[in-house]
């Protein structure tokens, strides 16, 4: 950690775990396995999905299985140095993979990180990404010690918008040229930026399409449908 400079106290940061199991509201996150067959091939389909890449442009091309598992092990990587964690989003009840969230630039001084997610095709419209933010958000900041979680996604791409405000990001205004065009990296386009902090309220979160009870806890073990107090990579979104 460093020092304040002019203040006289030591400026301490907060040091981000790597991704731990998570069950609540249907969902169950978990951390990605690099040599999971069943994984490597979901993350190759959700940064190759069409969905996706119209919304995000990744720096490095994802193109084959051995690409995915190299990708994957970047990320574990990047746990272990604790600037970023990313959640593998799976079914309670089947285990099937459902889709990516990750908590990405984290600042451990400002106690800052950006969320980023993607679902999978067969998963969209079960409301997979607000379960799955709702979740992770209650674990940056009661599991992570964060104090500010911002979301980002380009501007037209409503469905992330309406993600965002229902999970208690408000919208903060419209950053220019803030991310790369579709499939390109000469070209920018600008972003919706929303953001929530630990005081704010934890809003509700709807049961799952399917009518399984949505039940799950915030890390600790409150409840956070009742406790009132409360794109990956960089600000891109994959389709929800």
């Amino acid at each position: 950690m460093s020092d304040g400079v002019g203040s006289g106290r030591r400026i301490t940061g907060v040091g981000v775990p790597p991704a731990a199991e998570i069950s609540g509201h249907g969902l169950r996150l978990r951390p990605w396995r690099p040599e999971s067959a069943e994984d490597a091939a979901a993350w190759l389909r959700g940064v190759r999905d069409p969905e996706f890449l119209r919304w995000n442009t990744p720096l490095r091309t994802v193109g084959s299985l051995d690409d995915a598992r190299g990708s994957l092990r970047a990320r574990l990587e990047e746990a272990r140095q604790g600037v970023a964690t990313a959640f593998c989003v799976t079914d309670a009840g089947s285990g099937a993979v459902l889709g990516h969230l990750g908590v990405n630039t984290v600042d451990p001084f400002l106690r800052t990180a950006r969320v980023g997610y993607w679902v999978l095709p067969e998963a969209r419209g079960r409301r997979v990404a607000r379960r799955a933010l709702a979740l992770a958000s209650a674990w940056g900041f009661e599991g992570a010690g964060l104090h500010r979680l911002e979301l980002g996604h380009a501007l037209g791409h409503d469905v992330s918008c309406r993600v965002a405000e229902r999970c208690g990001y408000r919208f903060e205004g419209e950053l220019r040229g803030a991310m790369f065009e579709a499939g390109r990296h000469d070209a920018f386009r600008n972003v919706h930026l929303h953001a929530r902090l630990a005081s704010d309220p934890y809003p509700p979160v709807d049961a799952p399409a399917d009518g399984a009870r949505p039940g799950g806890t915030r890390p600790g073990g409150a409840d956070p449908d009742r406790n009132p107090r409360g794109a990956d990579p960089g600000l891109g979104h994959g389709a929800v």
